[in-house]
């Protein structure tokens, strides 16, 4: 049997672990709100930044979903040396949404890109056309840089990071005070008779508990997100590693770009052509073809895989996958923000981020009332008492 006086212990442990896990709450989510605020509002048009993008600057060639090669890629080589006597090729770009390439030439493979030669092909027919690659629209490229750095670069992103960190803890801490607070309501309740605050407490409540698994989770990826650069920049280094491994002589003759990439498609996984890089140039070596694809599926689109073929025999030499931590990071992108499910799921994480901002504004709200008067007892705290994440 439990004597009084342990009970009575037990009880005040209970309540000092209430008034800690508040304390964390509070103090965690008056630390981020401002920041995550900022996310929030500007989150929201990145959502549709494609749609945006495409309104703003609509594509010069209708959108396919599938490019496909069916022009020979020797063609087009032959076609862009003959434009420009005395190059040699650099690389090939795919464009993503359009079945079209950027072929670039220029004196040597070293050549400064400003100064080398680029033009587009149609690859369904071969001939050249006046396009170039579609470019973020001003107002979304504003967005994104104020995003994901503050326009600070990496310190920015990583601060940002940081701030995502506290918004996870006070999410978690939210979580436990919420689960203390709905045992004396049933779950939904919004006392819409009682005073405004009371009211906008339950409101505030409510919507934090709905939104709070999509909130973590767009936490967590956008904490991922902002390692970017250094993540990339050490996969940069891996691919030169690989390559430099295989080095070679520059070969006497080249092998037949279509022939080099019917190799290289059979090594990499199903899906849509980034771009291939020319002996010597790039991510390539003197004697090899260096071809890069993305995944086939909407949630792989953003992993890419890499090969090198051999220039003068058209064999394939090494392939490249991405380490875990970096698939990680970019599959957390298309997660953060919902463009892999295309316009049905955005629509859904934009009414999740509109529920989320009414949460940091009543939780605002709620902080300034009771800077005025206090008058939200301990007995009632908020899922984000007086702030919001």
């Amino acid at each position: 049997m439990v004597t009084p006086s342990v009970a009575s212990q037990t009880v005040a442990k209970g309540i000092h672990a209430l008034r800690v896990w508040s304390a964390i709450h509070k103090w965690t989510s008056l630390i981020a709100t401002i920041f995550l605020l900022m996310l929030c509002v500007t989150g929201l048009p990145l959502i549709f930044h494609q749609e945006i993008d495409n309104y703003l600057s609509p594509p010069m060639m209708p959108v396919t979903t599938k490019p496909g090669v069916e022009a020979p890629l020797d063609a087009i080589v032959a076609a862009q040396l003959a434009k420009h006597p005395g190059d040699v090729m650099v690389s090939f770009g795919f464009f993503q949404d359009r079945p079209a390439v950027v072929a670039q030439s220029a004196p040597t493979v070293t050549t400064p890109f400003n100064q080398s030669h680029r033009q587009s092909y149609d690859l369904r027919t071969g001939e050249a056309v006046n396009m170039q690659p579609q470019a973020r629209s001003a107002f979304t490229a504003f967005l994104r840089d104020l995003h994901t750095d503050l326009f600070l670069g990496l310190p920015g992103a990583l601060f940002l990071g940081v701030m995502a960190l506290i918004v996870i803890v006070a999410i978690v801490s939210g979580v436990v005070v919420y689960a203390s607070f709905m045992r004396k309501l049933d779950f939904g309740t919004v006392r819409a008779g009682r005073s405004n605050k009371l009211k906008w407490l339950d409101l505030h409540n409510l919507l934090g508990i709905v939104t709070v698994a999509w909130l973590l989770g767009v936490s967590v990826t956008g904490a991922i997100n902002t390692l970017h650069d250094p993540v990339a920049a050490q996969v940069r280094m891996d691919i030169m590693k690989m390559a430099k491994s295989h080095g070679g002589e520059v070969p006497k003759h080249l092998v037949s770009v279509d022939a080099a990439l019917a190799t290289a498609r059979k090594a990499l996984p199903d899906g849509a052509l980034i771009s291939l890089f020319f002996p010597g140039a790039g991510f390539s070596t003197p004697h090899h073809y260096a071809v890069f694809a993305r995944g086939a599926q909407p949630i792989t689109a953003k992993l890419f895989y890499a090969a090198l073929i051999d220039a003068e025999t058209g064999q394939l030499s090494d392939t490249f996958e991405m380490p875990l931590y970096a698939k990680a990071l970019l599959l957390s992108q298309p997660l953060h923000f919902g463009d892999y499910g295309g316009l049905p799921l955005k629509i859904i994480w934009a009414l999740l981020d509109i529920a989320t901002i009414i949460v940091l504004g009543s939780g605002l709200y709620l902080w300034l009332a009771k800077l005025r008067r206090p008058a939200i007892t301990a007995s009632q705290p908020a899922l984000l008492p007086e702030k919001s994440r």
